[in-house]
């Protein structure tokens, strides 16, 4: 029992749908705590999660806030999801209540060594494949954090010779920043414009990615992406010992390619491992995961051996660059995890096949100009959907001028961009759901948007 808990009135803002509120319910209404639970959706909607709490002593006030439960408690966890300027928050510290976040706690209490993962694509990735080749080892590993599993709830459970990887995302370090806390081992995959609809500005969102490495210490490590240009300028800030990962280039310390192999380089100690071949996702920023991903879990204790039976046997994660089948010799990717252009760009290029795009969504602010100017160059045809669609199609056109390719089609559904898109294949072809969007303008979460690509594929 963590005693700090027991008895104090603790209001959780923001329950969602992601288990961003369900793990620190469960966890604090385990260890004694008054828990009021607030979500300004109604229980109707919330029902997936409200399920997980069955049987606790937790109560709620759902559909809207109340003042009274930022006024009279005695801590307030807020959920990611929750922006930082809401009047609730200011109510909580204008009456002196103490605010903290499920993962900040998890650092305080947590015995374990963390690896921690960030970047604007590819950290879910990089941290599930990370965790499967710690798994291949004798050493216990968790896995959580951003990527929708809360371990609070196996905390007393976490020994101190185990190992955490957690995905983190930039509002969940912007309040590790407050704690000054960064993990043992951090790495970044790459840094782009992402989620400006709640960051105010780029830098803001640098700032919050630099706190995985600000409070690291000497014997700590830092592993970034080579081939980032963002990323590159960051090493005089690193705490720890900076290694590095590239695609193309050969480095001195850290993880590349070399043929068939992977090469680990620490301390002037070159560890070749043969299985690029058997890699089985596509494109070079999958590379880039792998690599990182190696350098991460070698650092933590596995070798060779661990590194290439997972490689071989990693196909990847649902609703990121995921086969779902083919029919007719047309393939069908489901990539609704591509949440933003740079991520759809890395899904478009790693395919050599004509490309028939199913893109488009919600509007978080992104800068859409080289997403365009490459499906222009790379695509046969683009079915575009959402509240950008408008935005993207005039990009595609101002860019692709006169060229004949891509077409461009907006129809008003999802489910018509998908007939729209079939009725152009032909064998040979790809059918890719990337969206380059969020996707909150038409249904729940990109996991929705991803399945109802796969039904409406799997009933052709």
């Amino acid at each position: 029992m963590y005693n700090e808990f027991k008895n104090k009135k603790i209001t959780v803002m923001g329950l969602g749908l992601f288990g961003g509120g369900v793990g620190i319910a469960q966890f604090l209404a385990r260890q004694g705590a008054c828990v009021t639970v607030t979500d300004l959706r109604s229980a109707t909607e919330l029902s997936p999660s409200i399920k997980q709490l069955e049987g606790l002593p937790i109560s709620y006030k759902l559909g809207g806030h109340h003042e009274e439960d930022f006024i009279n408690a005695d801590l307030v966890i807020v959920n990611p999801a929750v922006p930082k300027d809401s009047k609730f928050i200011q109510i909580a510290r204008n009456n002196n209540v103490a605010t903290d976040t499920e993962i900040n706690i998890f650092f305080k209490l947590c015995p374990a060594p963390i690896i921690g993962i960030t970047g604007s694509n590819g950290k879910s990735t990089t941290t599930t494949f990370t965790g499967e080749i710690l798994q291949q080892t004798q050493r216990r590993t968790w896995v959580g954090g951003n990527i929708g599993k809360s371990l609070l709830t196996h905390l007393e459970e976490i020994k101190s010779h185990e190992i955490v990887v957690l995905e983190l995302s930039s509002f969940q370090l912007k309040e590790l920043y407050n704690i000054k806390r960064s993990p043992h081992i951090s790495v970044l995959t790459n840094i782009s414009p992402n989620h400006l609809d709640r960051h105010p500005n780029i830098e803001d969102y640098i700032q919050a990615k630099k706190s995985i490495i600000l409070h690291q210490k000497q014997d700590d490590y830092t592993i970034l992406n080579y081939d980032d240009h963002e990323l590159r300028k960051w090493e005089k800030e690193c705490k720890g010992r900076v290694l590095w990962y590239s695609a193309k280039h050969t480095l001195a310390d850290g993880a590349f390619i070399k043929g068939n192999d992977i090469i680990i380089s620490v301390n002037g100690l070159n560890t070749a491992i043969p299985c690029v071949s058997g890699i089985k996702i596509p494109g070079i920023h999958n590379i880039q995961n792998i690599l990182a991903a190696s350098c991460a879990a070698y650092l933590a204790g596995a070798r060779e051996q661990h590194i290439a039976k997972a490689v071989t046997t990693f196909a990847g994660l649902e609703h990121r660059l995921e086969f779902v089948r083919e029919v007719n010799g047309v393939r069908y990717y489901d990539d609704s995890k591509a949440t933003t252009p740079e991520s759809a760009i890395a899904a478009v290029t790693a395919f050599q096949s004509p490309v028939i795009l199913i893109a488009g969504g919600y509007d978080k602010g992104s800068d859409f100009e080289e997403f365009a100017e490459v499906c222009a160059r790379n695509v046969k045809a683009i079915v575009l959907i959402g509240k950008t669609a408008k935005k993207i199609k005039e990009l595609i056109l101002k860019t692709k001028g006169t060229k004949e390719t891509p077409s461009i089609l907006t129809p008003e559904t999802f489910r018509e961009a998908f007939q729209q898109a079939n009725t152009m294949t032909k064998a040979g072809d790809v059918v890719l759901l990337s969206p380059a969007c969020a996707s909150y303008d038409m249904f729940l979460n990109y996991e929705e948007r991803g399945r109802q690509f796969k039904d409406m594929v799997h009933v052709l």
